[in-house]
């Protein structure tokens, strides 16, 4: 046997269980389980990507700078103070190995995203859960937790998988609160679905110890490709870029991304489908018995009676074809997270989980 041994905490660390995408026996499935945009990507990302393929044999750009200032050109931000990431997580990895270490404390709330504590352990850190209430973030909880050894905070808004989120006053009143050695992490991936609202960026603008972070996997239909990024006080954006790989985007996702962020028409179309579409799929499964919170994101979050109910429903689900997302593990046992797909996608749902209810699983 090796006497080679992992860094402490690593073995701590659970292994991150992605949406289910087959089901055993079932040939034709949808999968509704990663929270992944049903129309694809831009049309014109597609032709950005084919086009990056005559020159693979290059290395791509050390700096971004034309997917940074294509960025800062849809959001009116400085493009000197982002940074990309393959995907968010990436750049949620950099701040971890930045500002956190053996000894210091990074805070999550109850539901948040799974990778906080797996990045907190990463580093050497020691995650801290935080209750939510009623699937919302409570900034007093967190408040409550902060101690001399807290180095991050992780926000996710909204939630995921909640779909919940709070408001921008309450964003501001914890940055007031916070230590300035605690930096606060805006966690945005479903940002775009919630009309006037900025990610977080003039908190940003407002404070030195906070960060949003954005990802181009979800409205813009880019998972496959891993696209993120950050923006932050120059003084951060400079310390993350000390520990990024220069090649850490391909010249293919590069590519694509900036095609994709350039597609506003694109754009404007996934997210009014996927606000119409949300809303009609939590009204109709309410009227079954199956409420839900009102949707910030590109999913609801189903709730049932209990665990075994949720369980069953699930079990029923992918024997019509359709995967889902058990969400025991974010503390939600008796909760589904479904996807909102396209119109067919969603009809079908209502129409299995009705059935379900009817008895006939």
């Amino acid at each position: 046997m090796t006497k080679i041994t992992p860094q402490p905490g690593i073995m701590d660390i659970a292994l991150y269980q992605g949406g289910q995408s087959h089901v055993a026996g079932v040939a034709h499935v949808i999968k509704l389980s990663s929270n992944e945009n049903p129309f694809g990507p831009s049309p014109k990302a597609i032709e950005a990507v084919r086009d990056s393929a005559a020159t693979l044999h290059r290395y791509p750009s050390t700096d971004h700078a034309p997917l940074r200032d294509a960025i800062g050109a849809r959001h009116g931000l400085d493009p000197a103070r982002i940074i990309c990431g393959v995907g968010s997580d990436e750049v949620l990895q950099f701040v971890a190995q930045a500002y956190a270490g053996p000894g210091d404390e990074v805070i999550y709330t109850e539901h948040g995203f799974s990778m906080y504590p797996i990045i907190a352990r990463m580093a050497g850190a020691t995650p801290v859960m935080v209750p939510e209430k009623d699937r919302h973030v409570d900034v007093d909880n967190i408040l409550a937790a902060v101690t001399g050894q807290t180095r991050i905070v992780f926000v996710t808004n909204p939630g995921n998988p909640t779909s919940t989120m709070i408001p921008e006053s309450e964003l501001v009143r914890l940055a007031e609160a916070l230590p300035d050695s605690c930096l606060m992490v805006i966690d945005g991936a479903y940002a775009e679905f919630v009309d006037d609202f900025d990610g977080g960026a003039s908190i940003v603008d407002r404070f030195d110890n906070v960060i949003m972070t954005r990802t181009f996997s979800k409205v813009y239909g880019l998972g496959g490709m891993r696209v993120g990024w950050g923006y932050a006080a120059q003084s951060i954006i400079d310390v993350l870029n000390r520990v990024r790989q220069p090649f850490n985007l391909s010249l293919t996702a590069l590519a694509a991304a900036e095609a994709a962020v350039k597609d506003e028409e694109f754009l404007s179309h996934c997210q009014a489908e996927n606000a119409r579409l949300r809303v009609w799929l939590s009204d109709e499964l309410a009227k079954i018995g199956v409420p839900s919170d009102a949707s910030c994101t590109n999913f609801i979050l189903a709730r049932f009676t209990d665990q075994a109910e949720a369980e069953a429903c699930d079990d029923y689900l992918k024997t019509q074809g359709l995967i889902v997302r058990r969400v025991a593990g974010y503390n939600l046992p008796n909760a589904l997270r479904i996807t909102v797909g396209d119109e067919d996608a969603c009809r079908r749902v209502v129409e299995a989980i009705t059935a379900f209810k009817e008895g006939a699983a």
